[in-house]
C-alpha cells in the first residue's frame, strides 16, 4: 500500500530499485545470440546515429579505443557490422550495421518486449494494468530532456 502523499527521496531510491530489476529481466530475455551488453550498445548506437569511426564510436560509449576495437572485431566476425572507407579521409574507416546486425536488433527489442508484455499480463490485474498504463505517460515526463 503506497502512502497518500509519498516523499521525493523515497518514491525515488525505490523507482531506481524496481528499474534496475527490470532492466536485468528484460536483457536476460534479449540476452544470448553471442552479443554482449558492450556489442548490443555499439549496435543500437550505430543504428541510431549512422555509420561512424572506431575513435567516434570509442568516445561515444566512453571506452578506451582499444577496447571498441576489440567489440568492433567481435561484431565484424559475427557479420554484425561491416567496415567500409571513409567518404573523404583515406586512412580512416566508418564501422556501419550490416542488414545481420539491424535484424539482431529487431530479435532482441522483441524479445525484451515480448517479456514485458509477459510480465504485465502475469502478474498484473486489469486495474493495476491501467494504473501502469497512466505511470508510463508519468516516467515519460520524468524522462524528458
Amino acid at each position: 500500500m503506497c502512502p497518500l502523499d509519498p516523499q521525493p527521496d523515497e518514491t525515488a531510491e525505490e523507482l531506481r530499485i524496481v528499474v534496475g530489476r527490470l532492466v536485468r529481466h528484460l536483457r536476460a530475455a534479449a540476452s544470448g545470440g553471442g552479443v554482449t551488453l558492450s556489442q548490443a550498445s555499439v549496435l543500437k548506437r550505430l543504428d541510431r546515429d549512422g555509420p561512424a569511426t572506431s575513435a567516434d564510436l570509442a568516445r561515444a560509449e566512453a571506452v578506451r579505443p582499444q577496447s571498441l576495437l576489440a567489440t568492433v572485431g567481435a561484431l565484424e566476425a559475427l557479420g554484425l557490422v561491416a567496415r567500409t572507407p571513409h567518404p573523404t579521409d583515406g586512412r580512416r574507416r566508418l564501422v556501419g550495421l550490416t542488414d545481420a546486425g539491424r535484424s539482431r536488433l529487431r530479435e532482441r527489442h522483441e524479445a525484451g518486449r515480448h517479456r514485458l508484455a509477459e510480465l504485465i499480463a502475469e502478474r498484473l490485474d486489469p486495474e493495476e494494468r491501467r494504473t501502469l498504463a497512466e505511470a508510463v505517460v508519468l516516467l515519460r515526463r520524468l524522462a524528458e530532456d
